[in-house]
């Protein structure tokens, strides 16, 4: 096996240009040529940009929802006490509904059965005693990317659809995934394409130079792939 993987390392390797900037579409094709697992890898776009993150007003954090969709089953949970907001999170499509009387007990628990909590903002006060718990699996809901919210039902329906996350590291590298292998390229593209744009859009005012400083796209297994970067 391990000989199997070696080998296939060394012919992606051979077949990936380190300093060849391509069209982003071309690299997506190269990024699964390039992959030879036998699971549905995950294509990602990693986008370095000119940030400081150490400042306020240079942080990026927030969600959009891809035309694609992510190509993932997103399991939603909603924690709200308002009865309406219980039943219009159910209707669309929220996989577990709780109160906040009903939340201990399912947070008790080491193992969860959902992949993204969405909260109305009054749920926070109960939620908060949970962090040192949900914050590390990433589980937290935040405002800046929707999942705390008036209307969860709205939130829910957008994560059913392919919503993504994104947020600048220490490093000003922003990496998300934009779909799966097994989807067409030009999907792919389009949902890569519009994250890109997201991005661009968010350009703080405090930054001089070159904002996106670099683009590169890779499934799970497979080596990064330079793409041009469109002005």
């Amino acid at each position: 096996m391990a000989r199997f993987l070696s080998k296939n390392v060394k012919t992606a390797k051979k077949l990936v240009n380190k300093n060849e900037v391509l069209p982003l579409k071309e690299a997506i094709d190269l990024a699964k040529k390039v992959s030879f697992a036998k699971f549905d890898e995950s294509v990602d776009i990693a986008i370095k940009l000119n940030l400081d993150t150490r400042k306020s007003d240079q942080q990026l954090r927030g969600a959009v929802v891809l035309p694609h969709g992510t190509g993932k089953t997103v399991r939603v949970m909603v924690v709200t006490d308002d009865v309406n907001l219980q039943k219009q999170s159910k209707a669309a499509g929220a996989d577990f509904v709780y109160s906040s009387q009903e939340l201990p007990e399912v947070l008790a628990a080491d193992k969860y059965d959902f992949d993204v909590i969405v909260a109305d903002p009054k749920m926070m006060l109960v939620l908060g005693k949970y962090g040192k718990k949900l914050g590390p699996k990433g589980l937290m809901p935040n405002p800046k990317t929707g999942t705390v919210t008036l209307t969860p039902a709205k939130a829910v329906e957008e994560l059913k659809k392919g919503k993504a996350n994104y947020r600048a590291d220490k490093g000003g590298i922003i990496h998300a995934s934009v779909g799966k292998k097994s989807m067409p390229t030009q999907k792919l593209a389009e949902n890569a394409e519009t994250l890109i744009q997201t991005i661009k859009k968010l350009k703080p005012t405090a930054v001089k130079g070159t904002y996106v400083q670099n683009i590169t796209i890779s499934t799970t297994m497979s080596p990064s792939i330079k793409v041009k970067i469109e002005l």
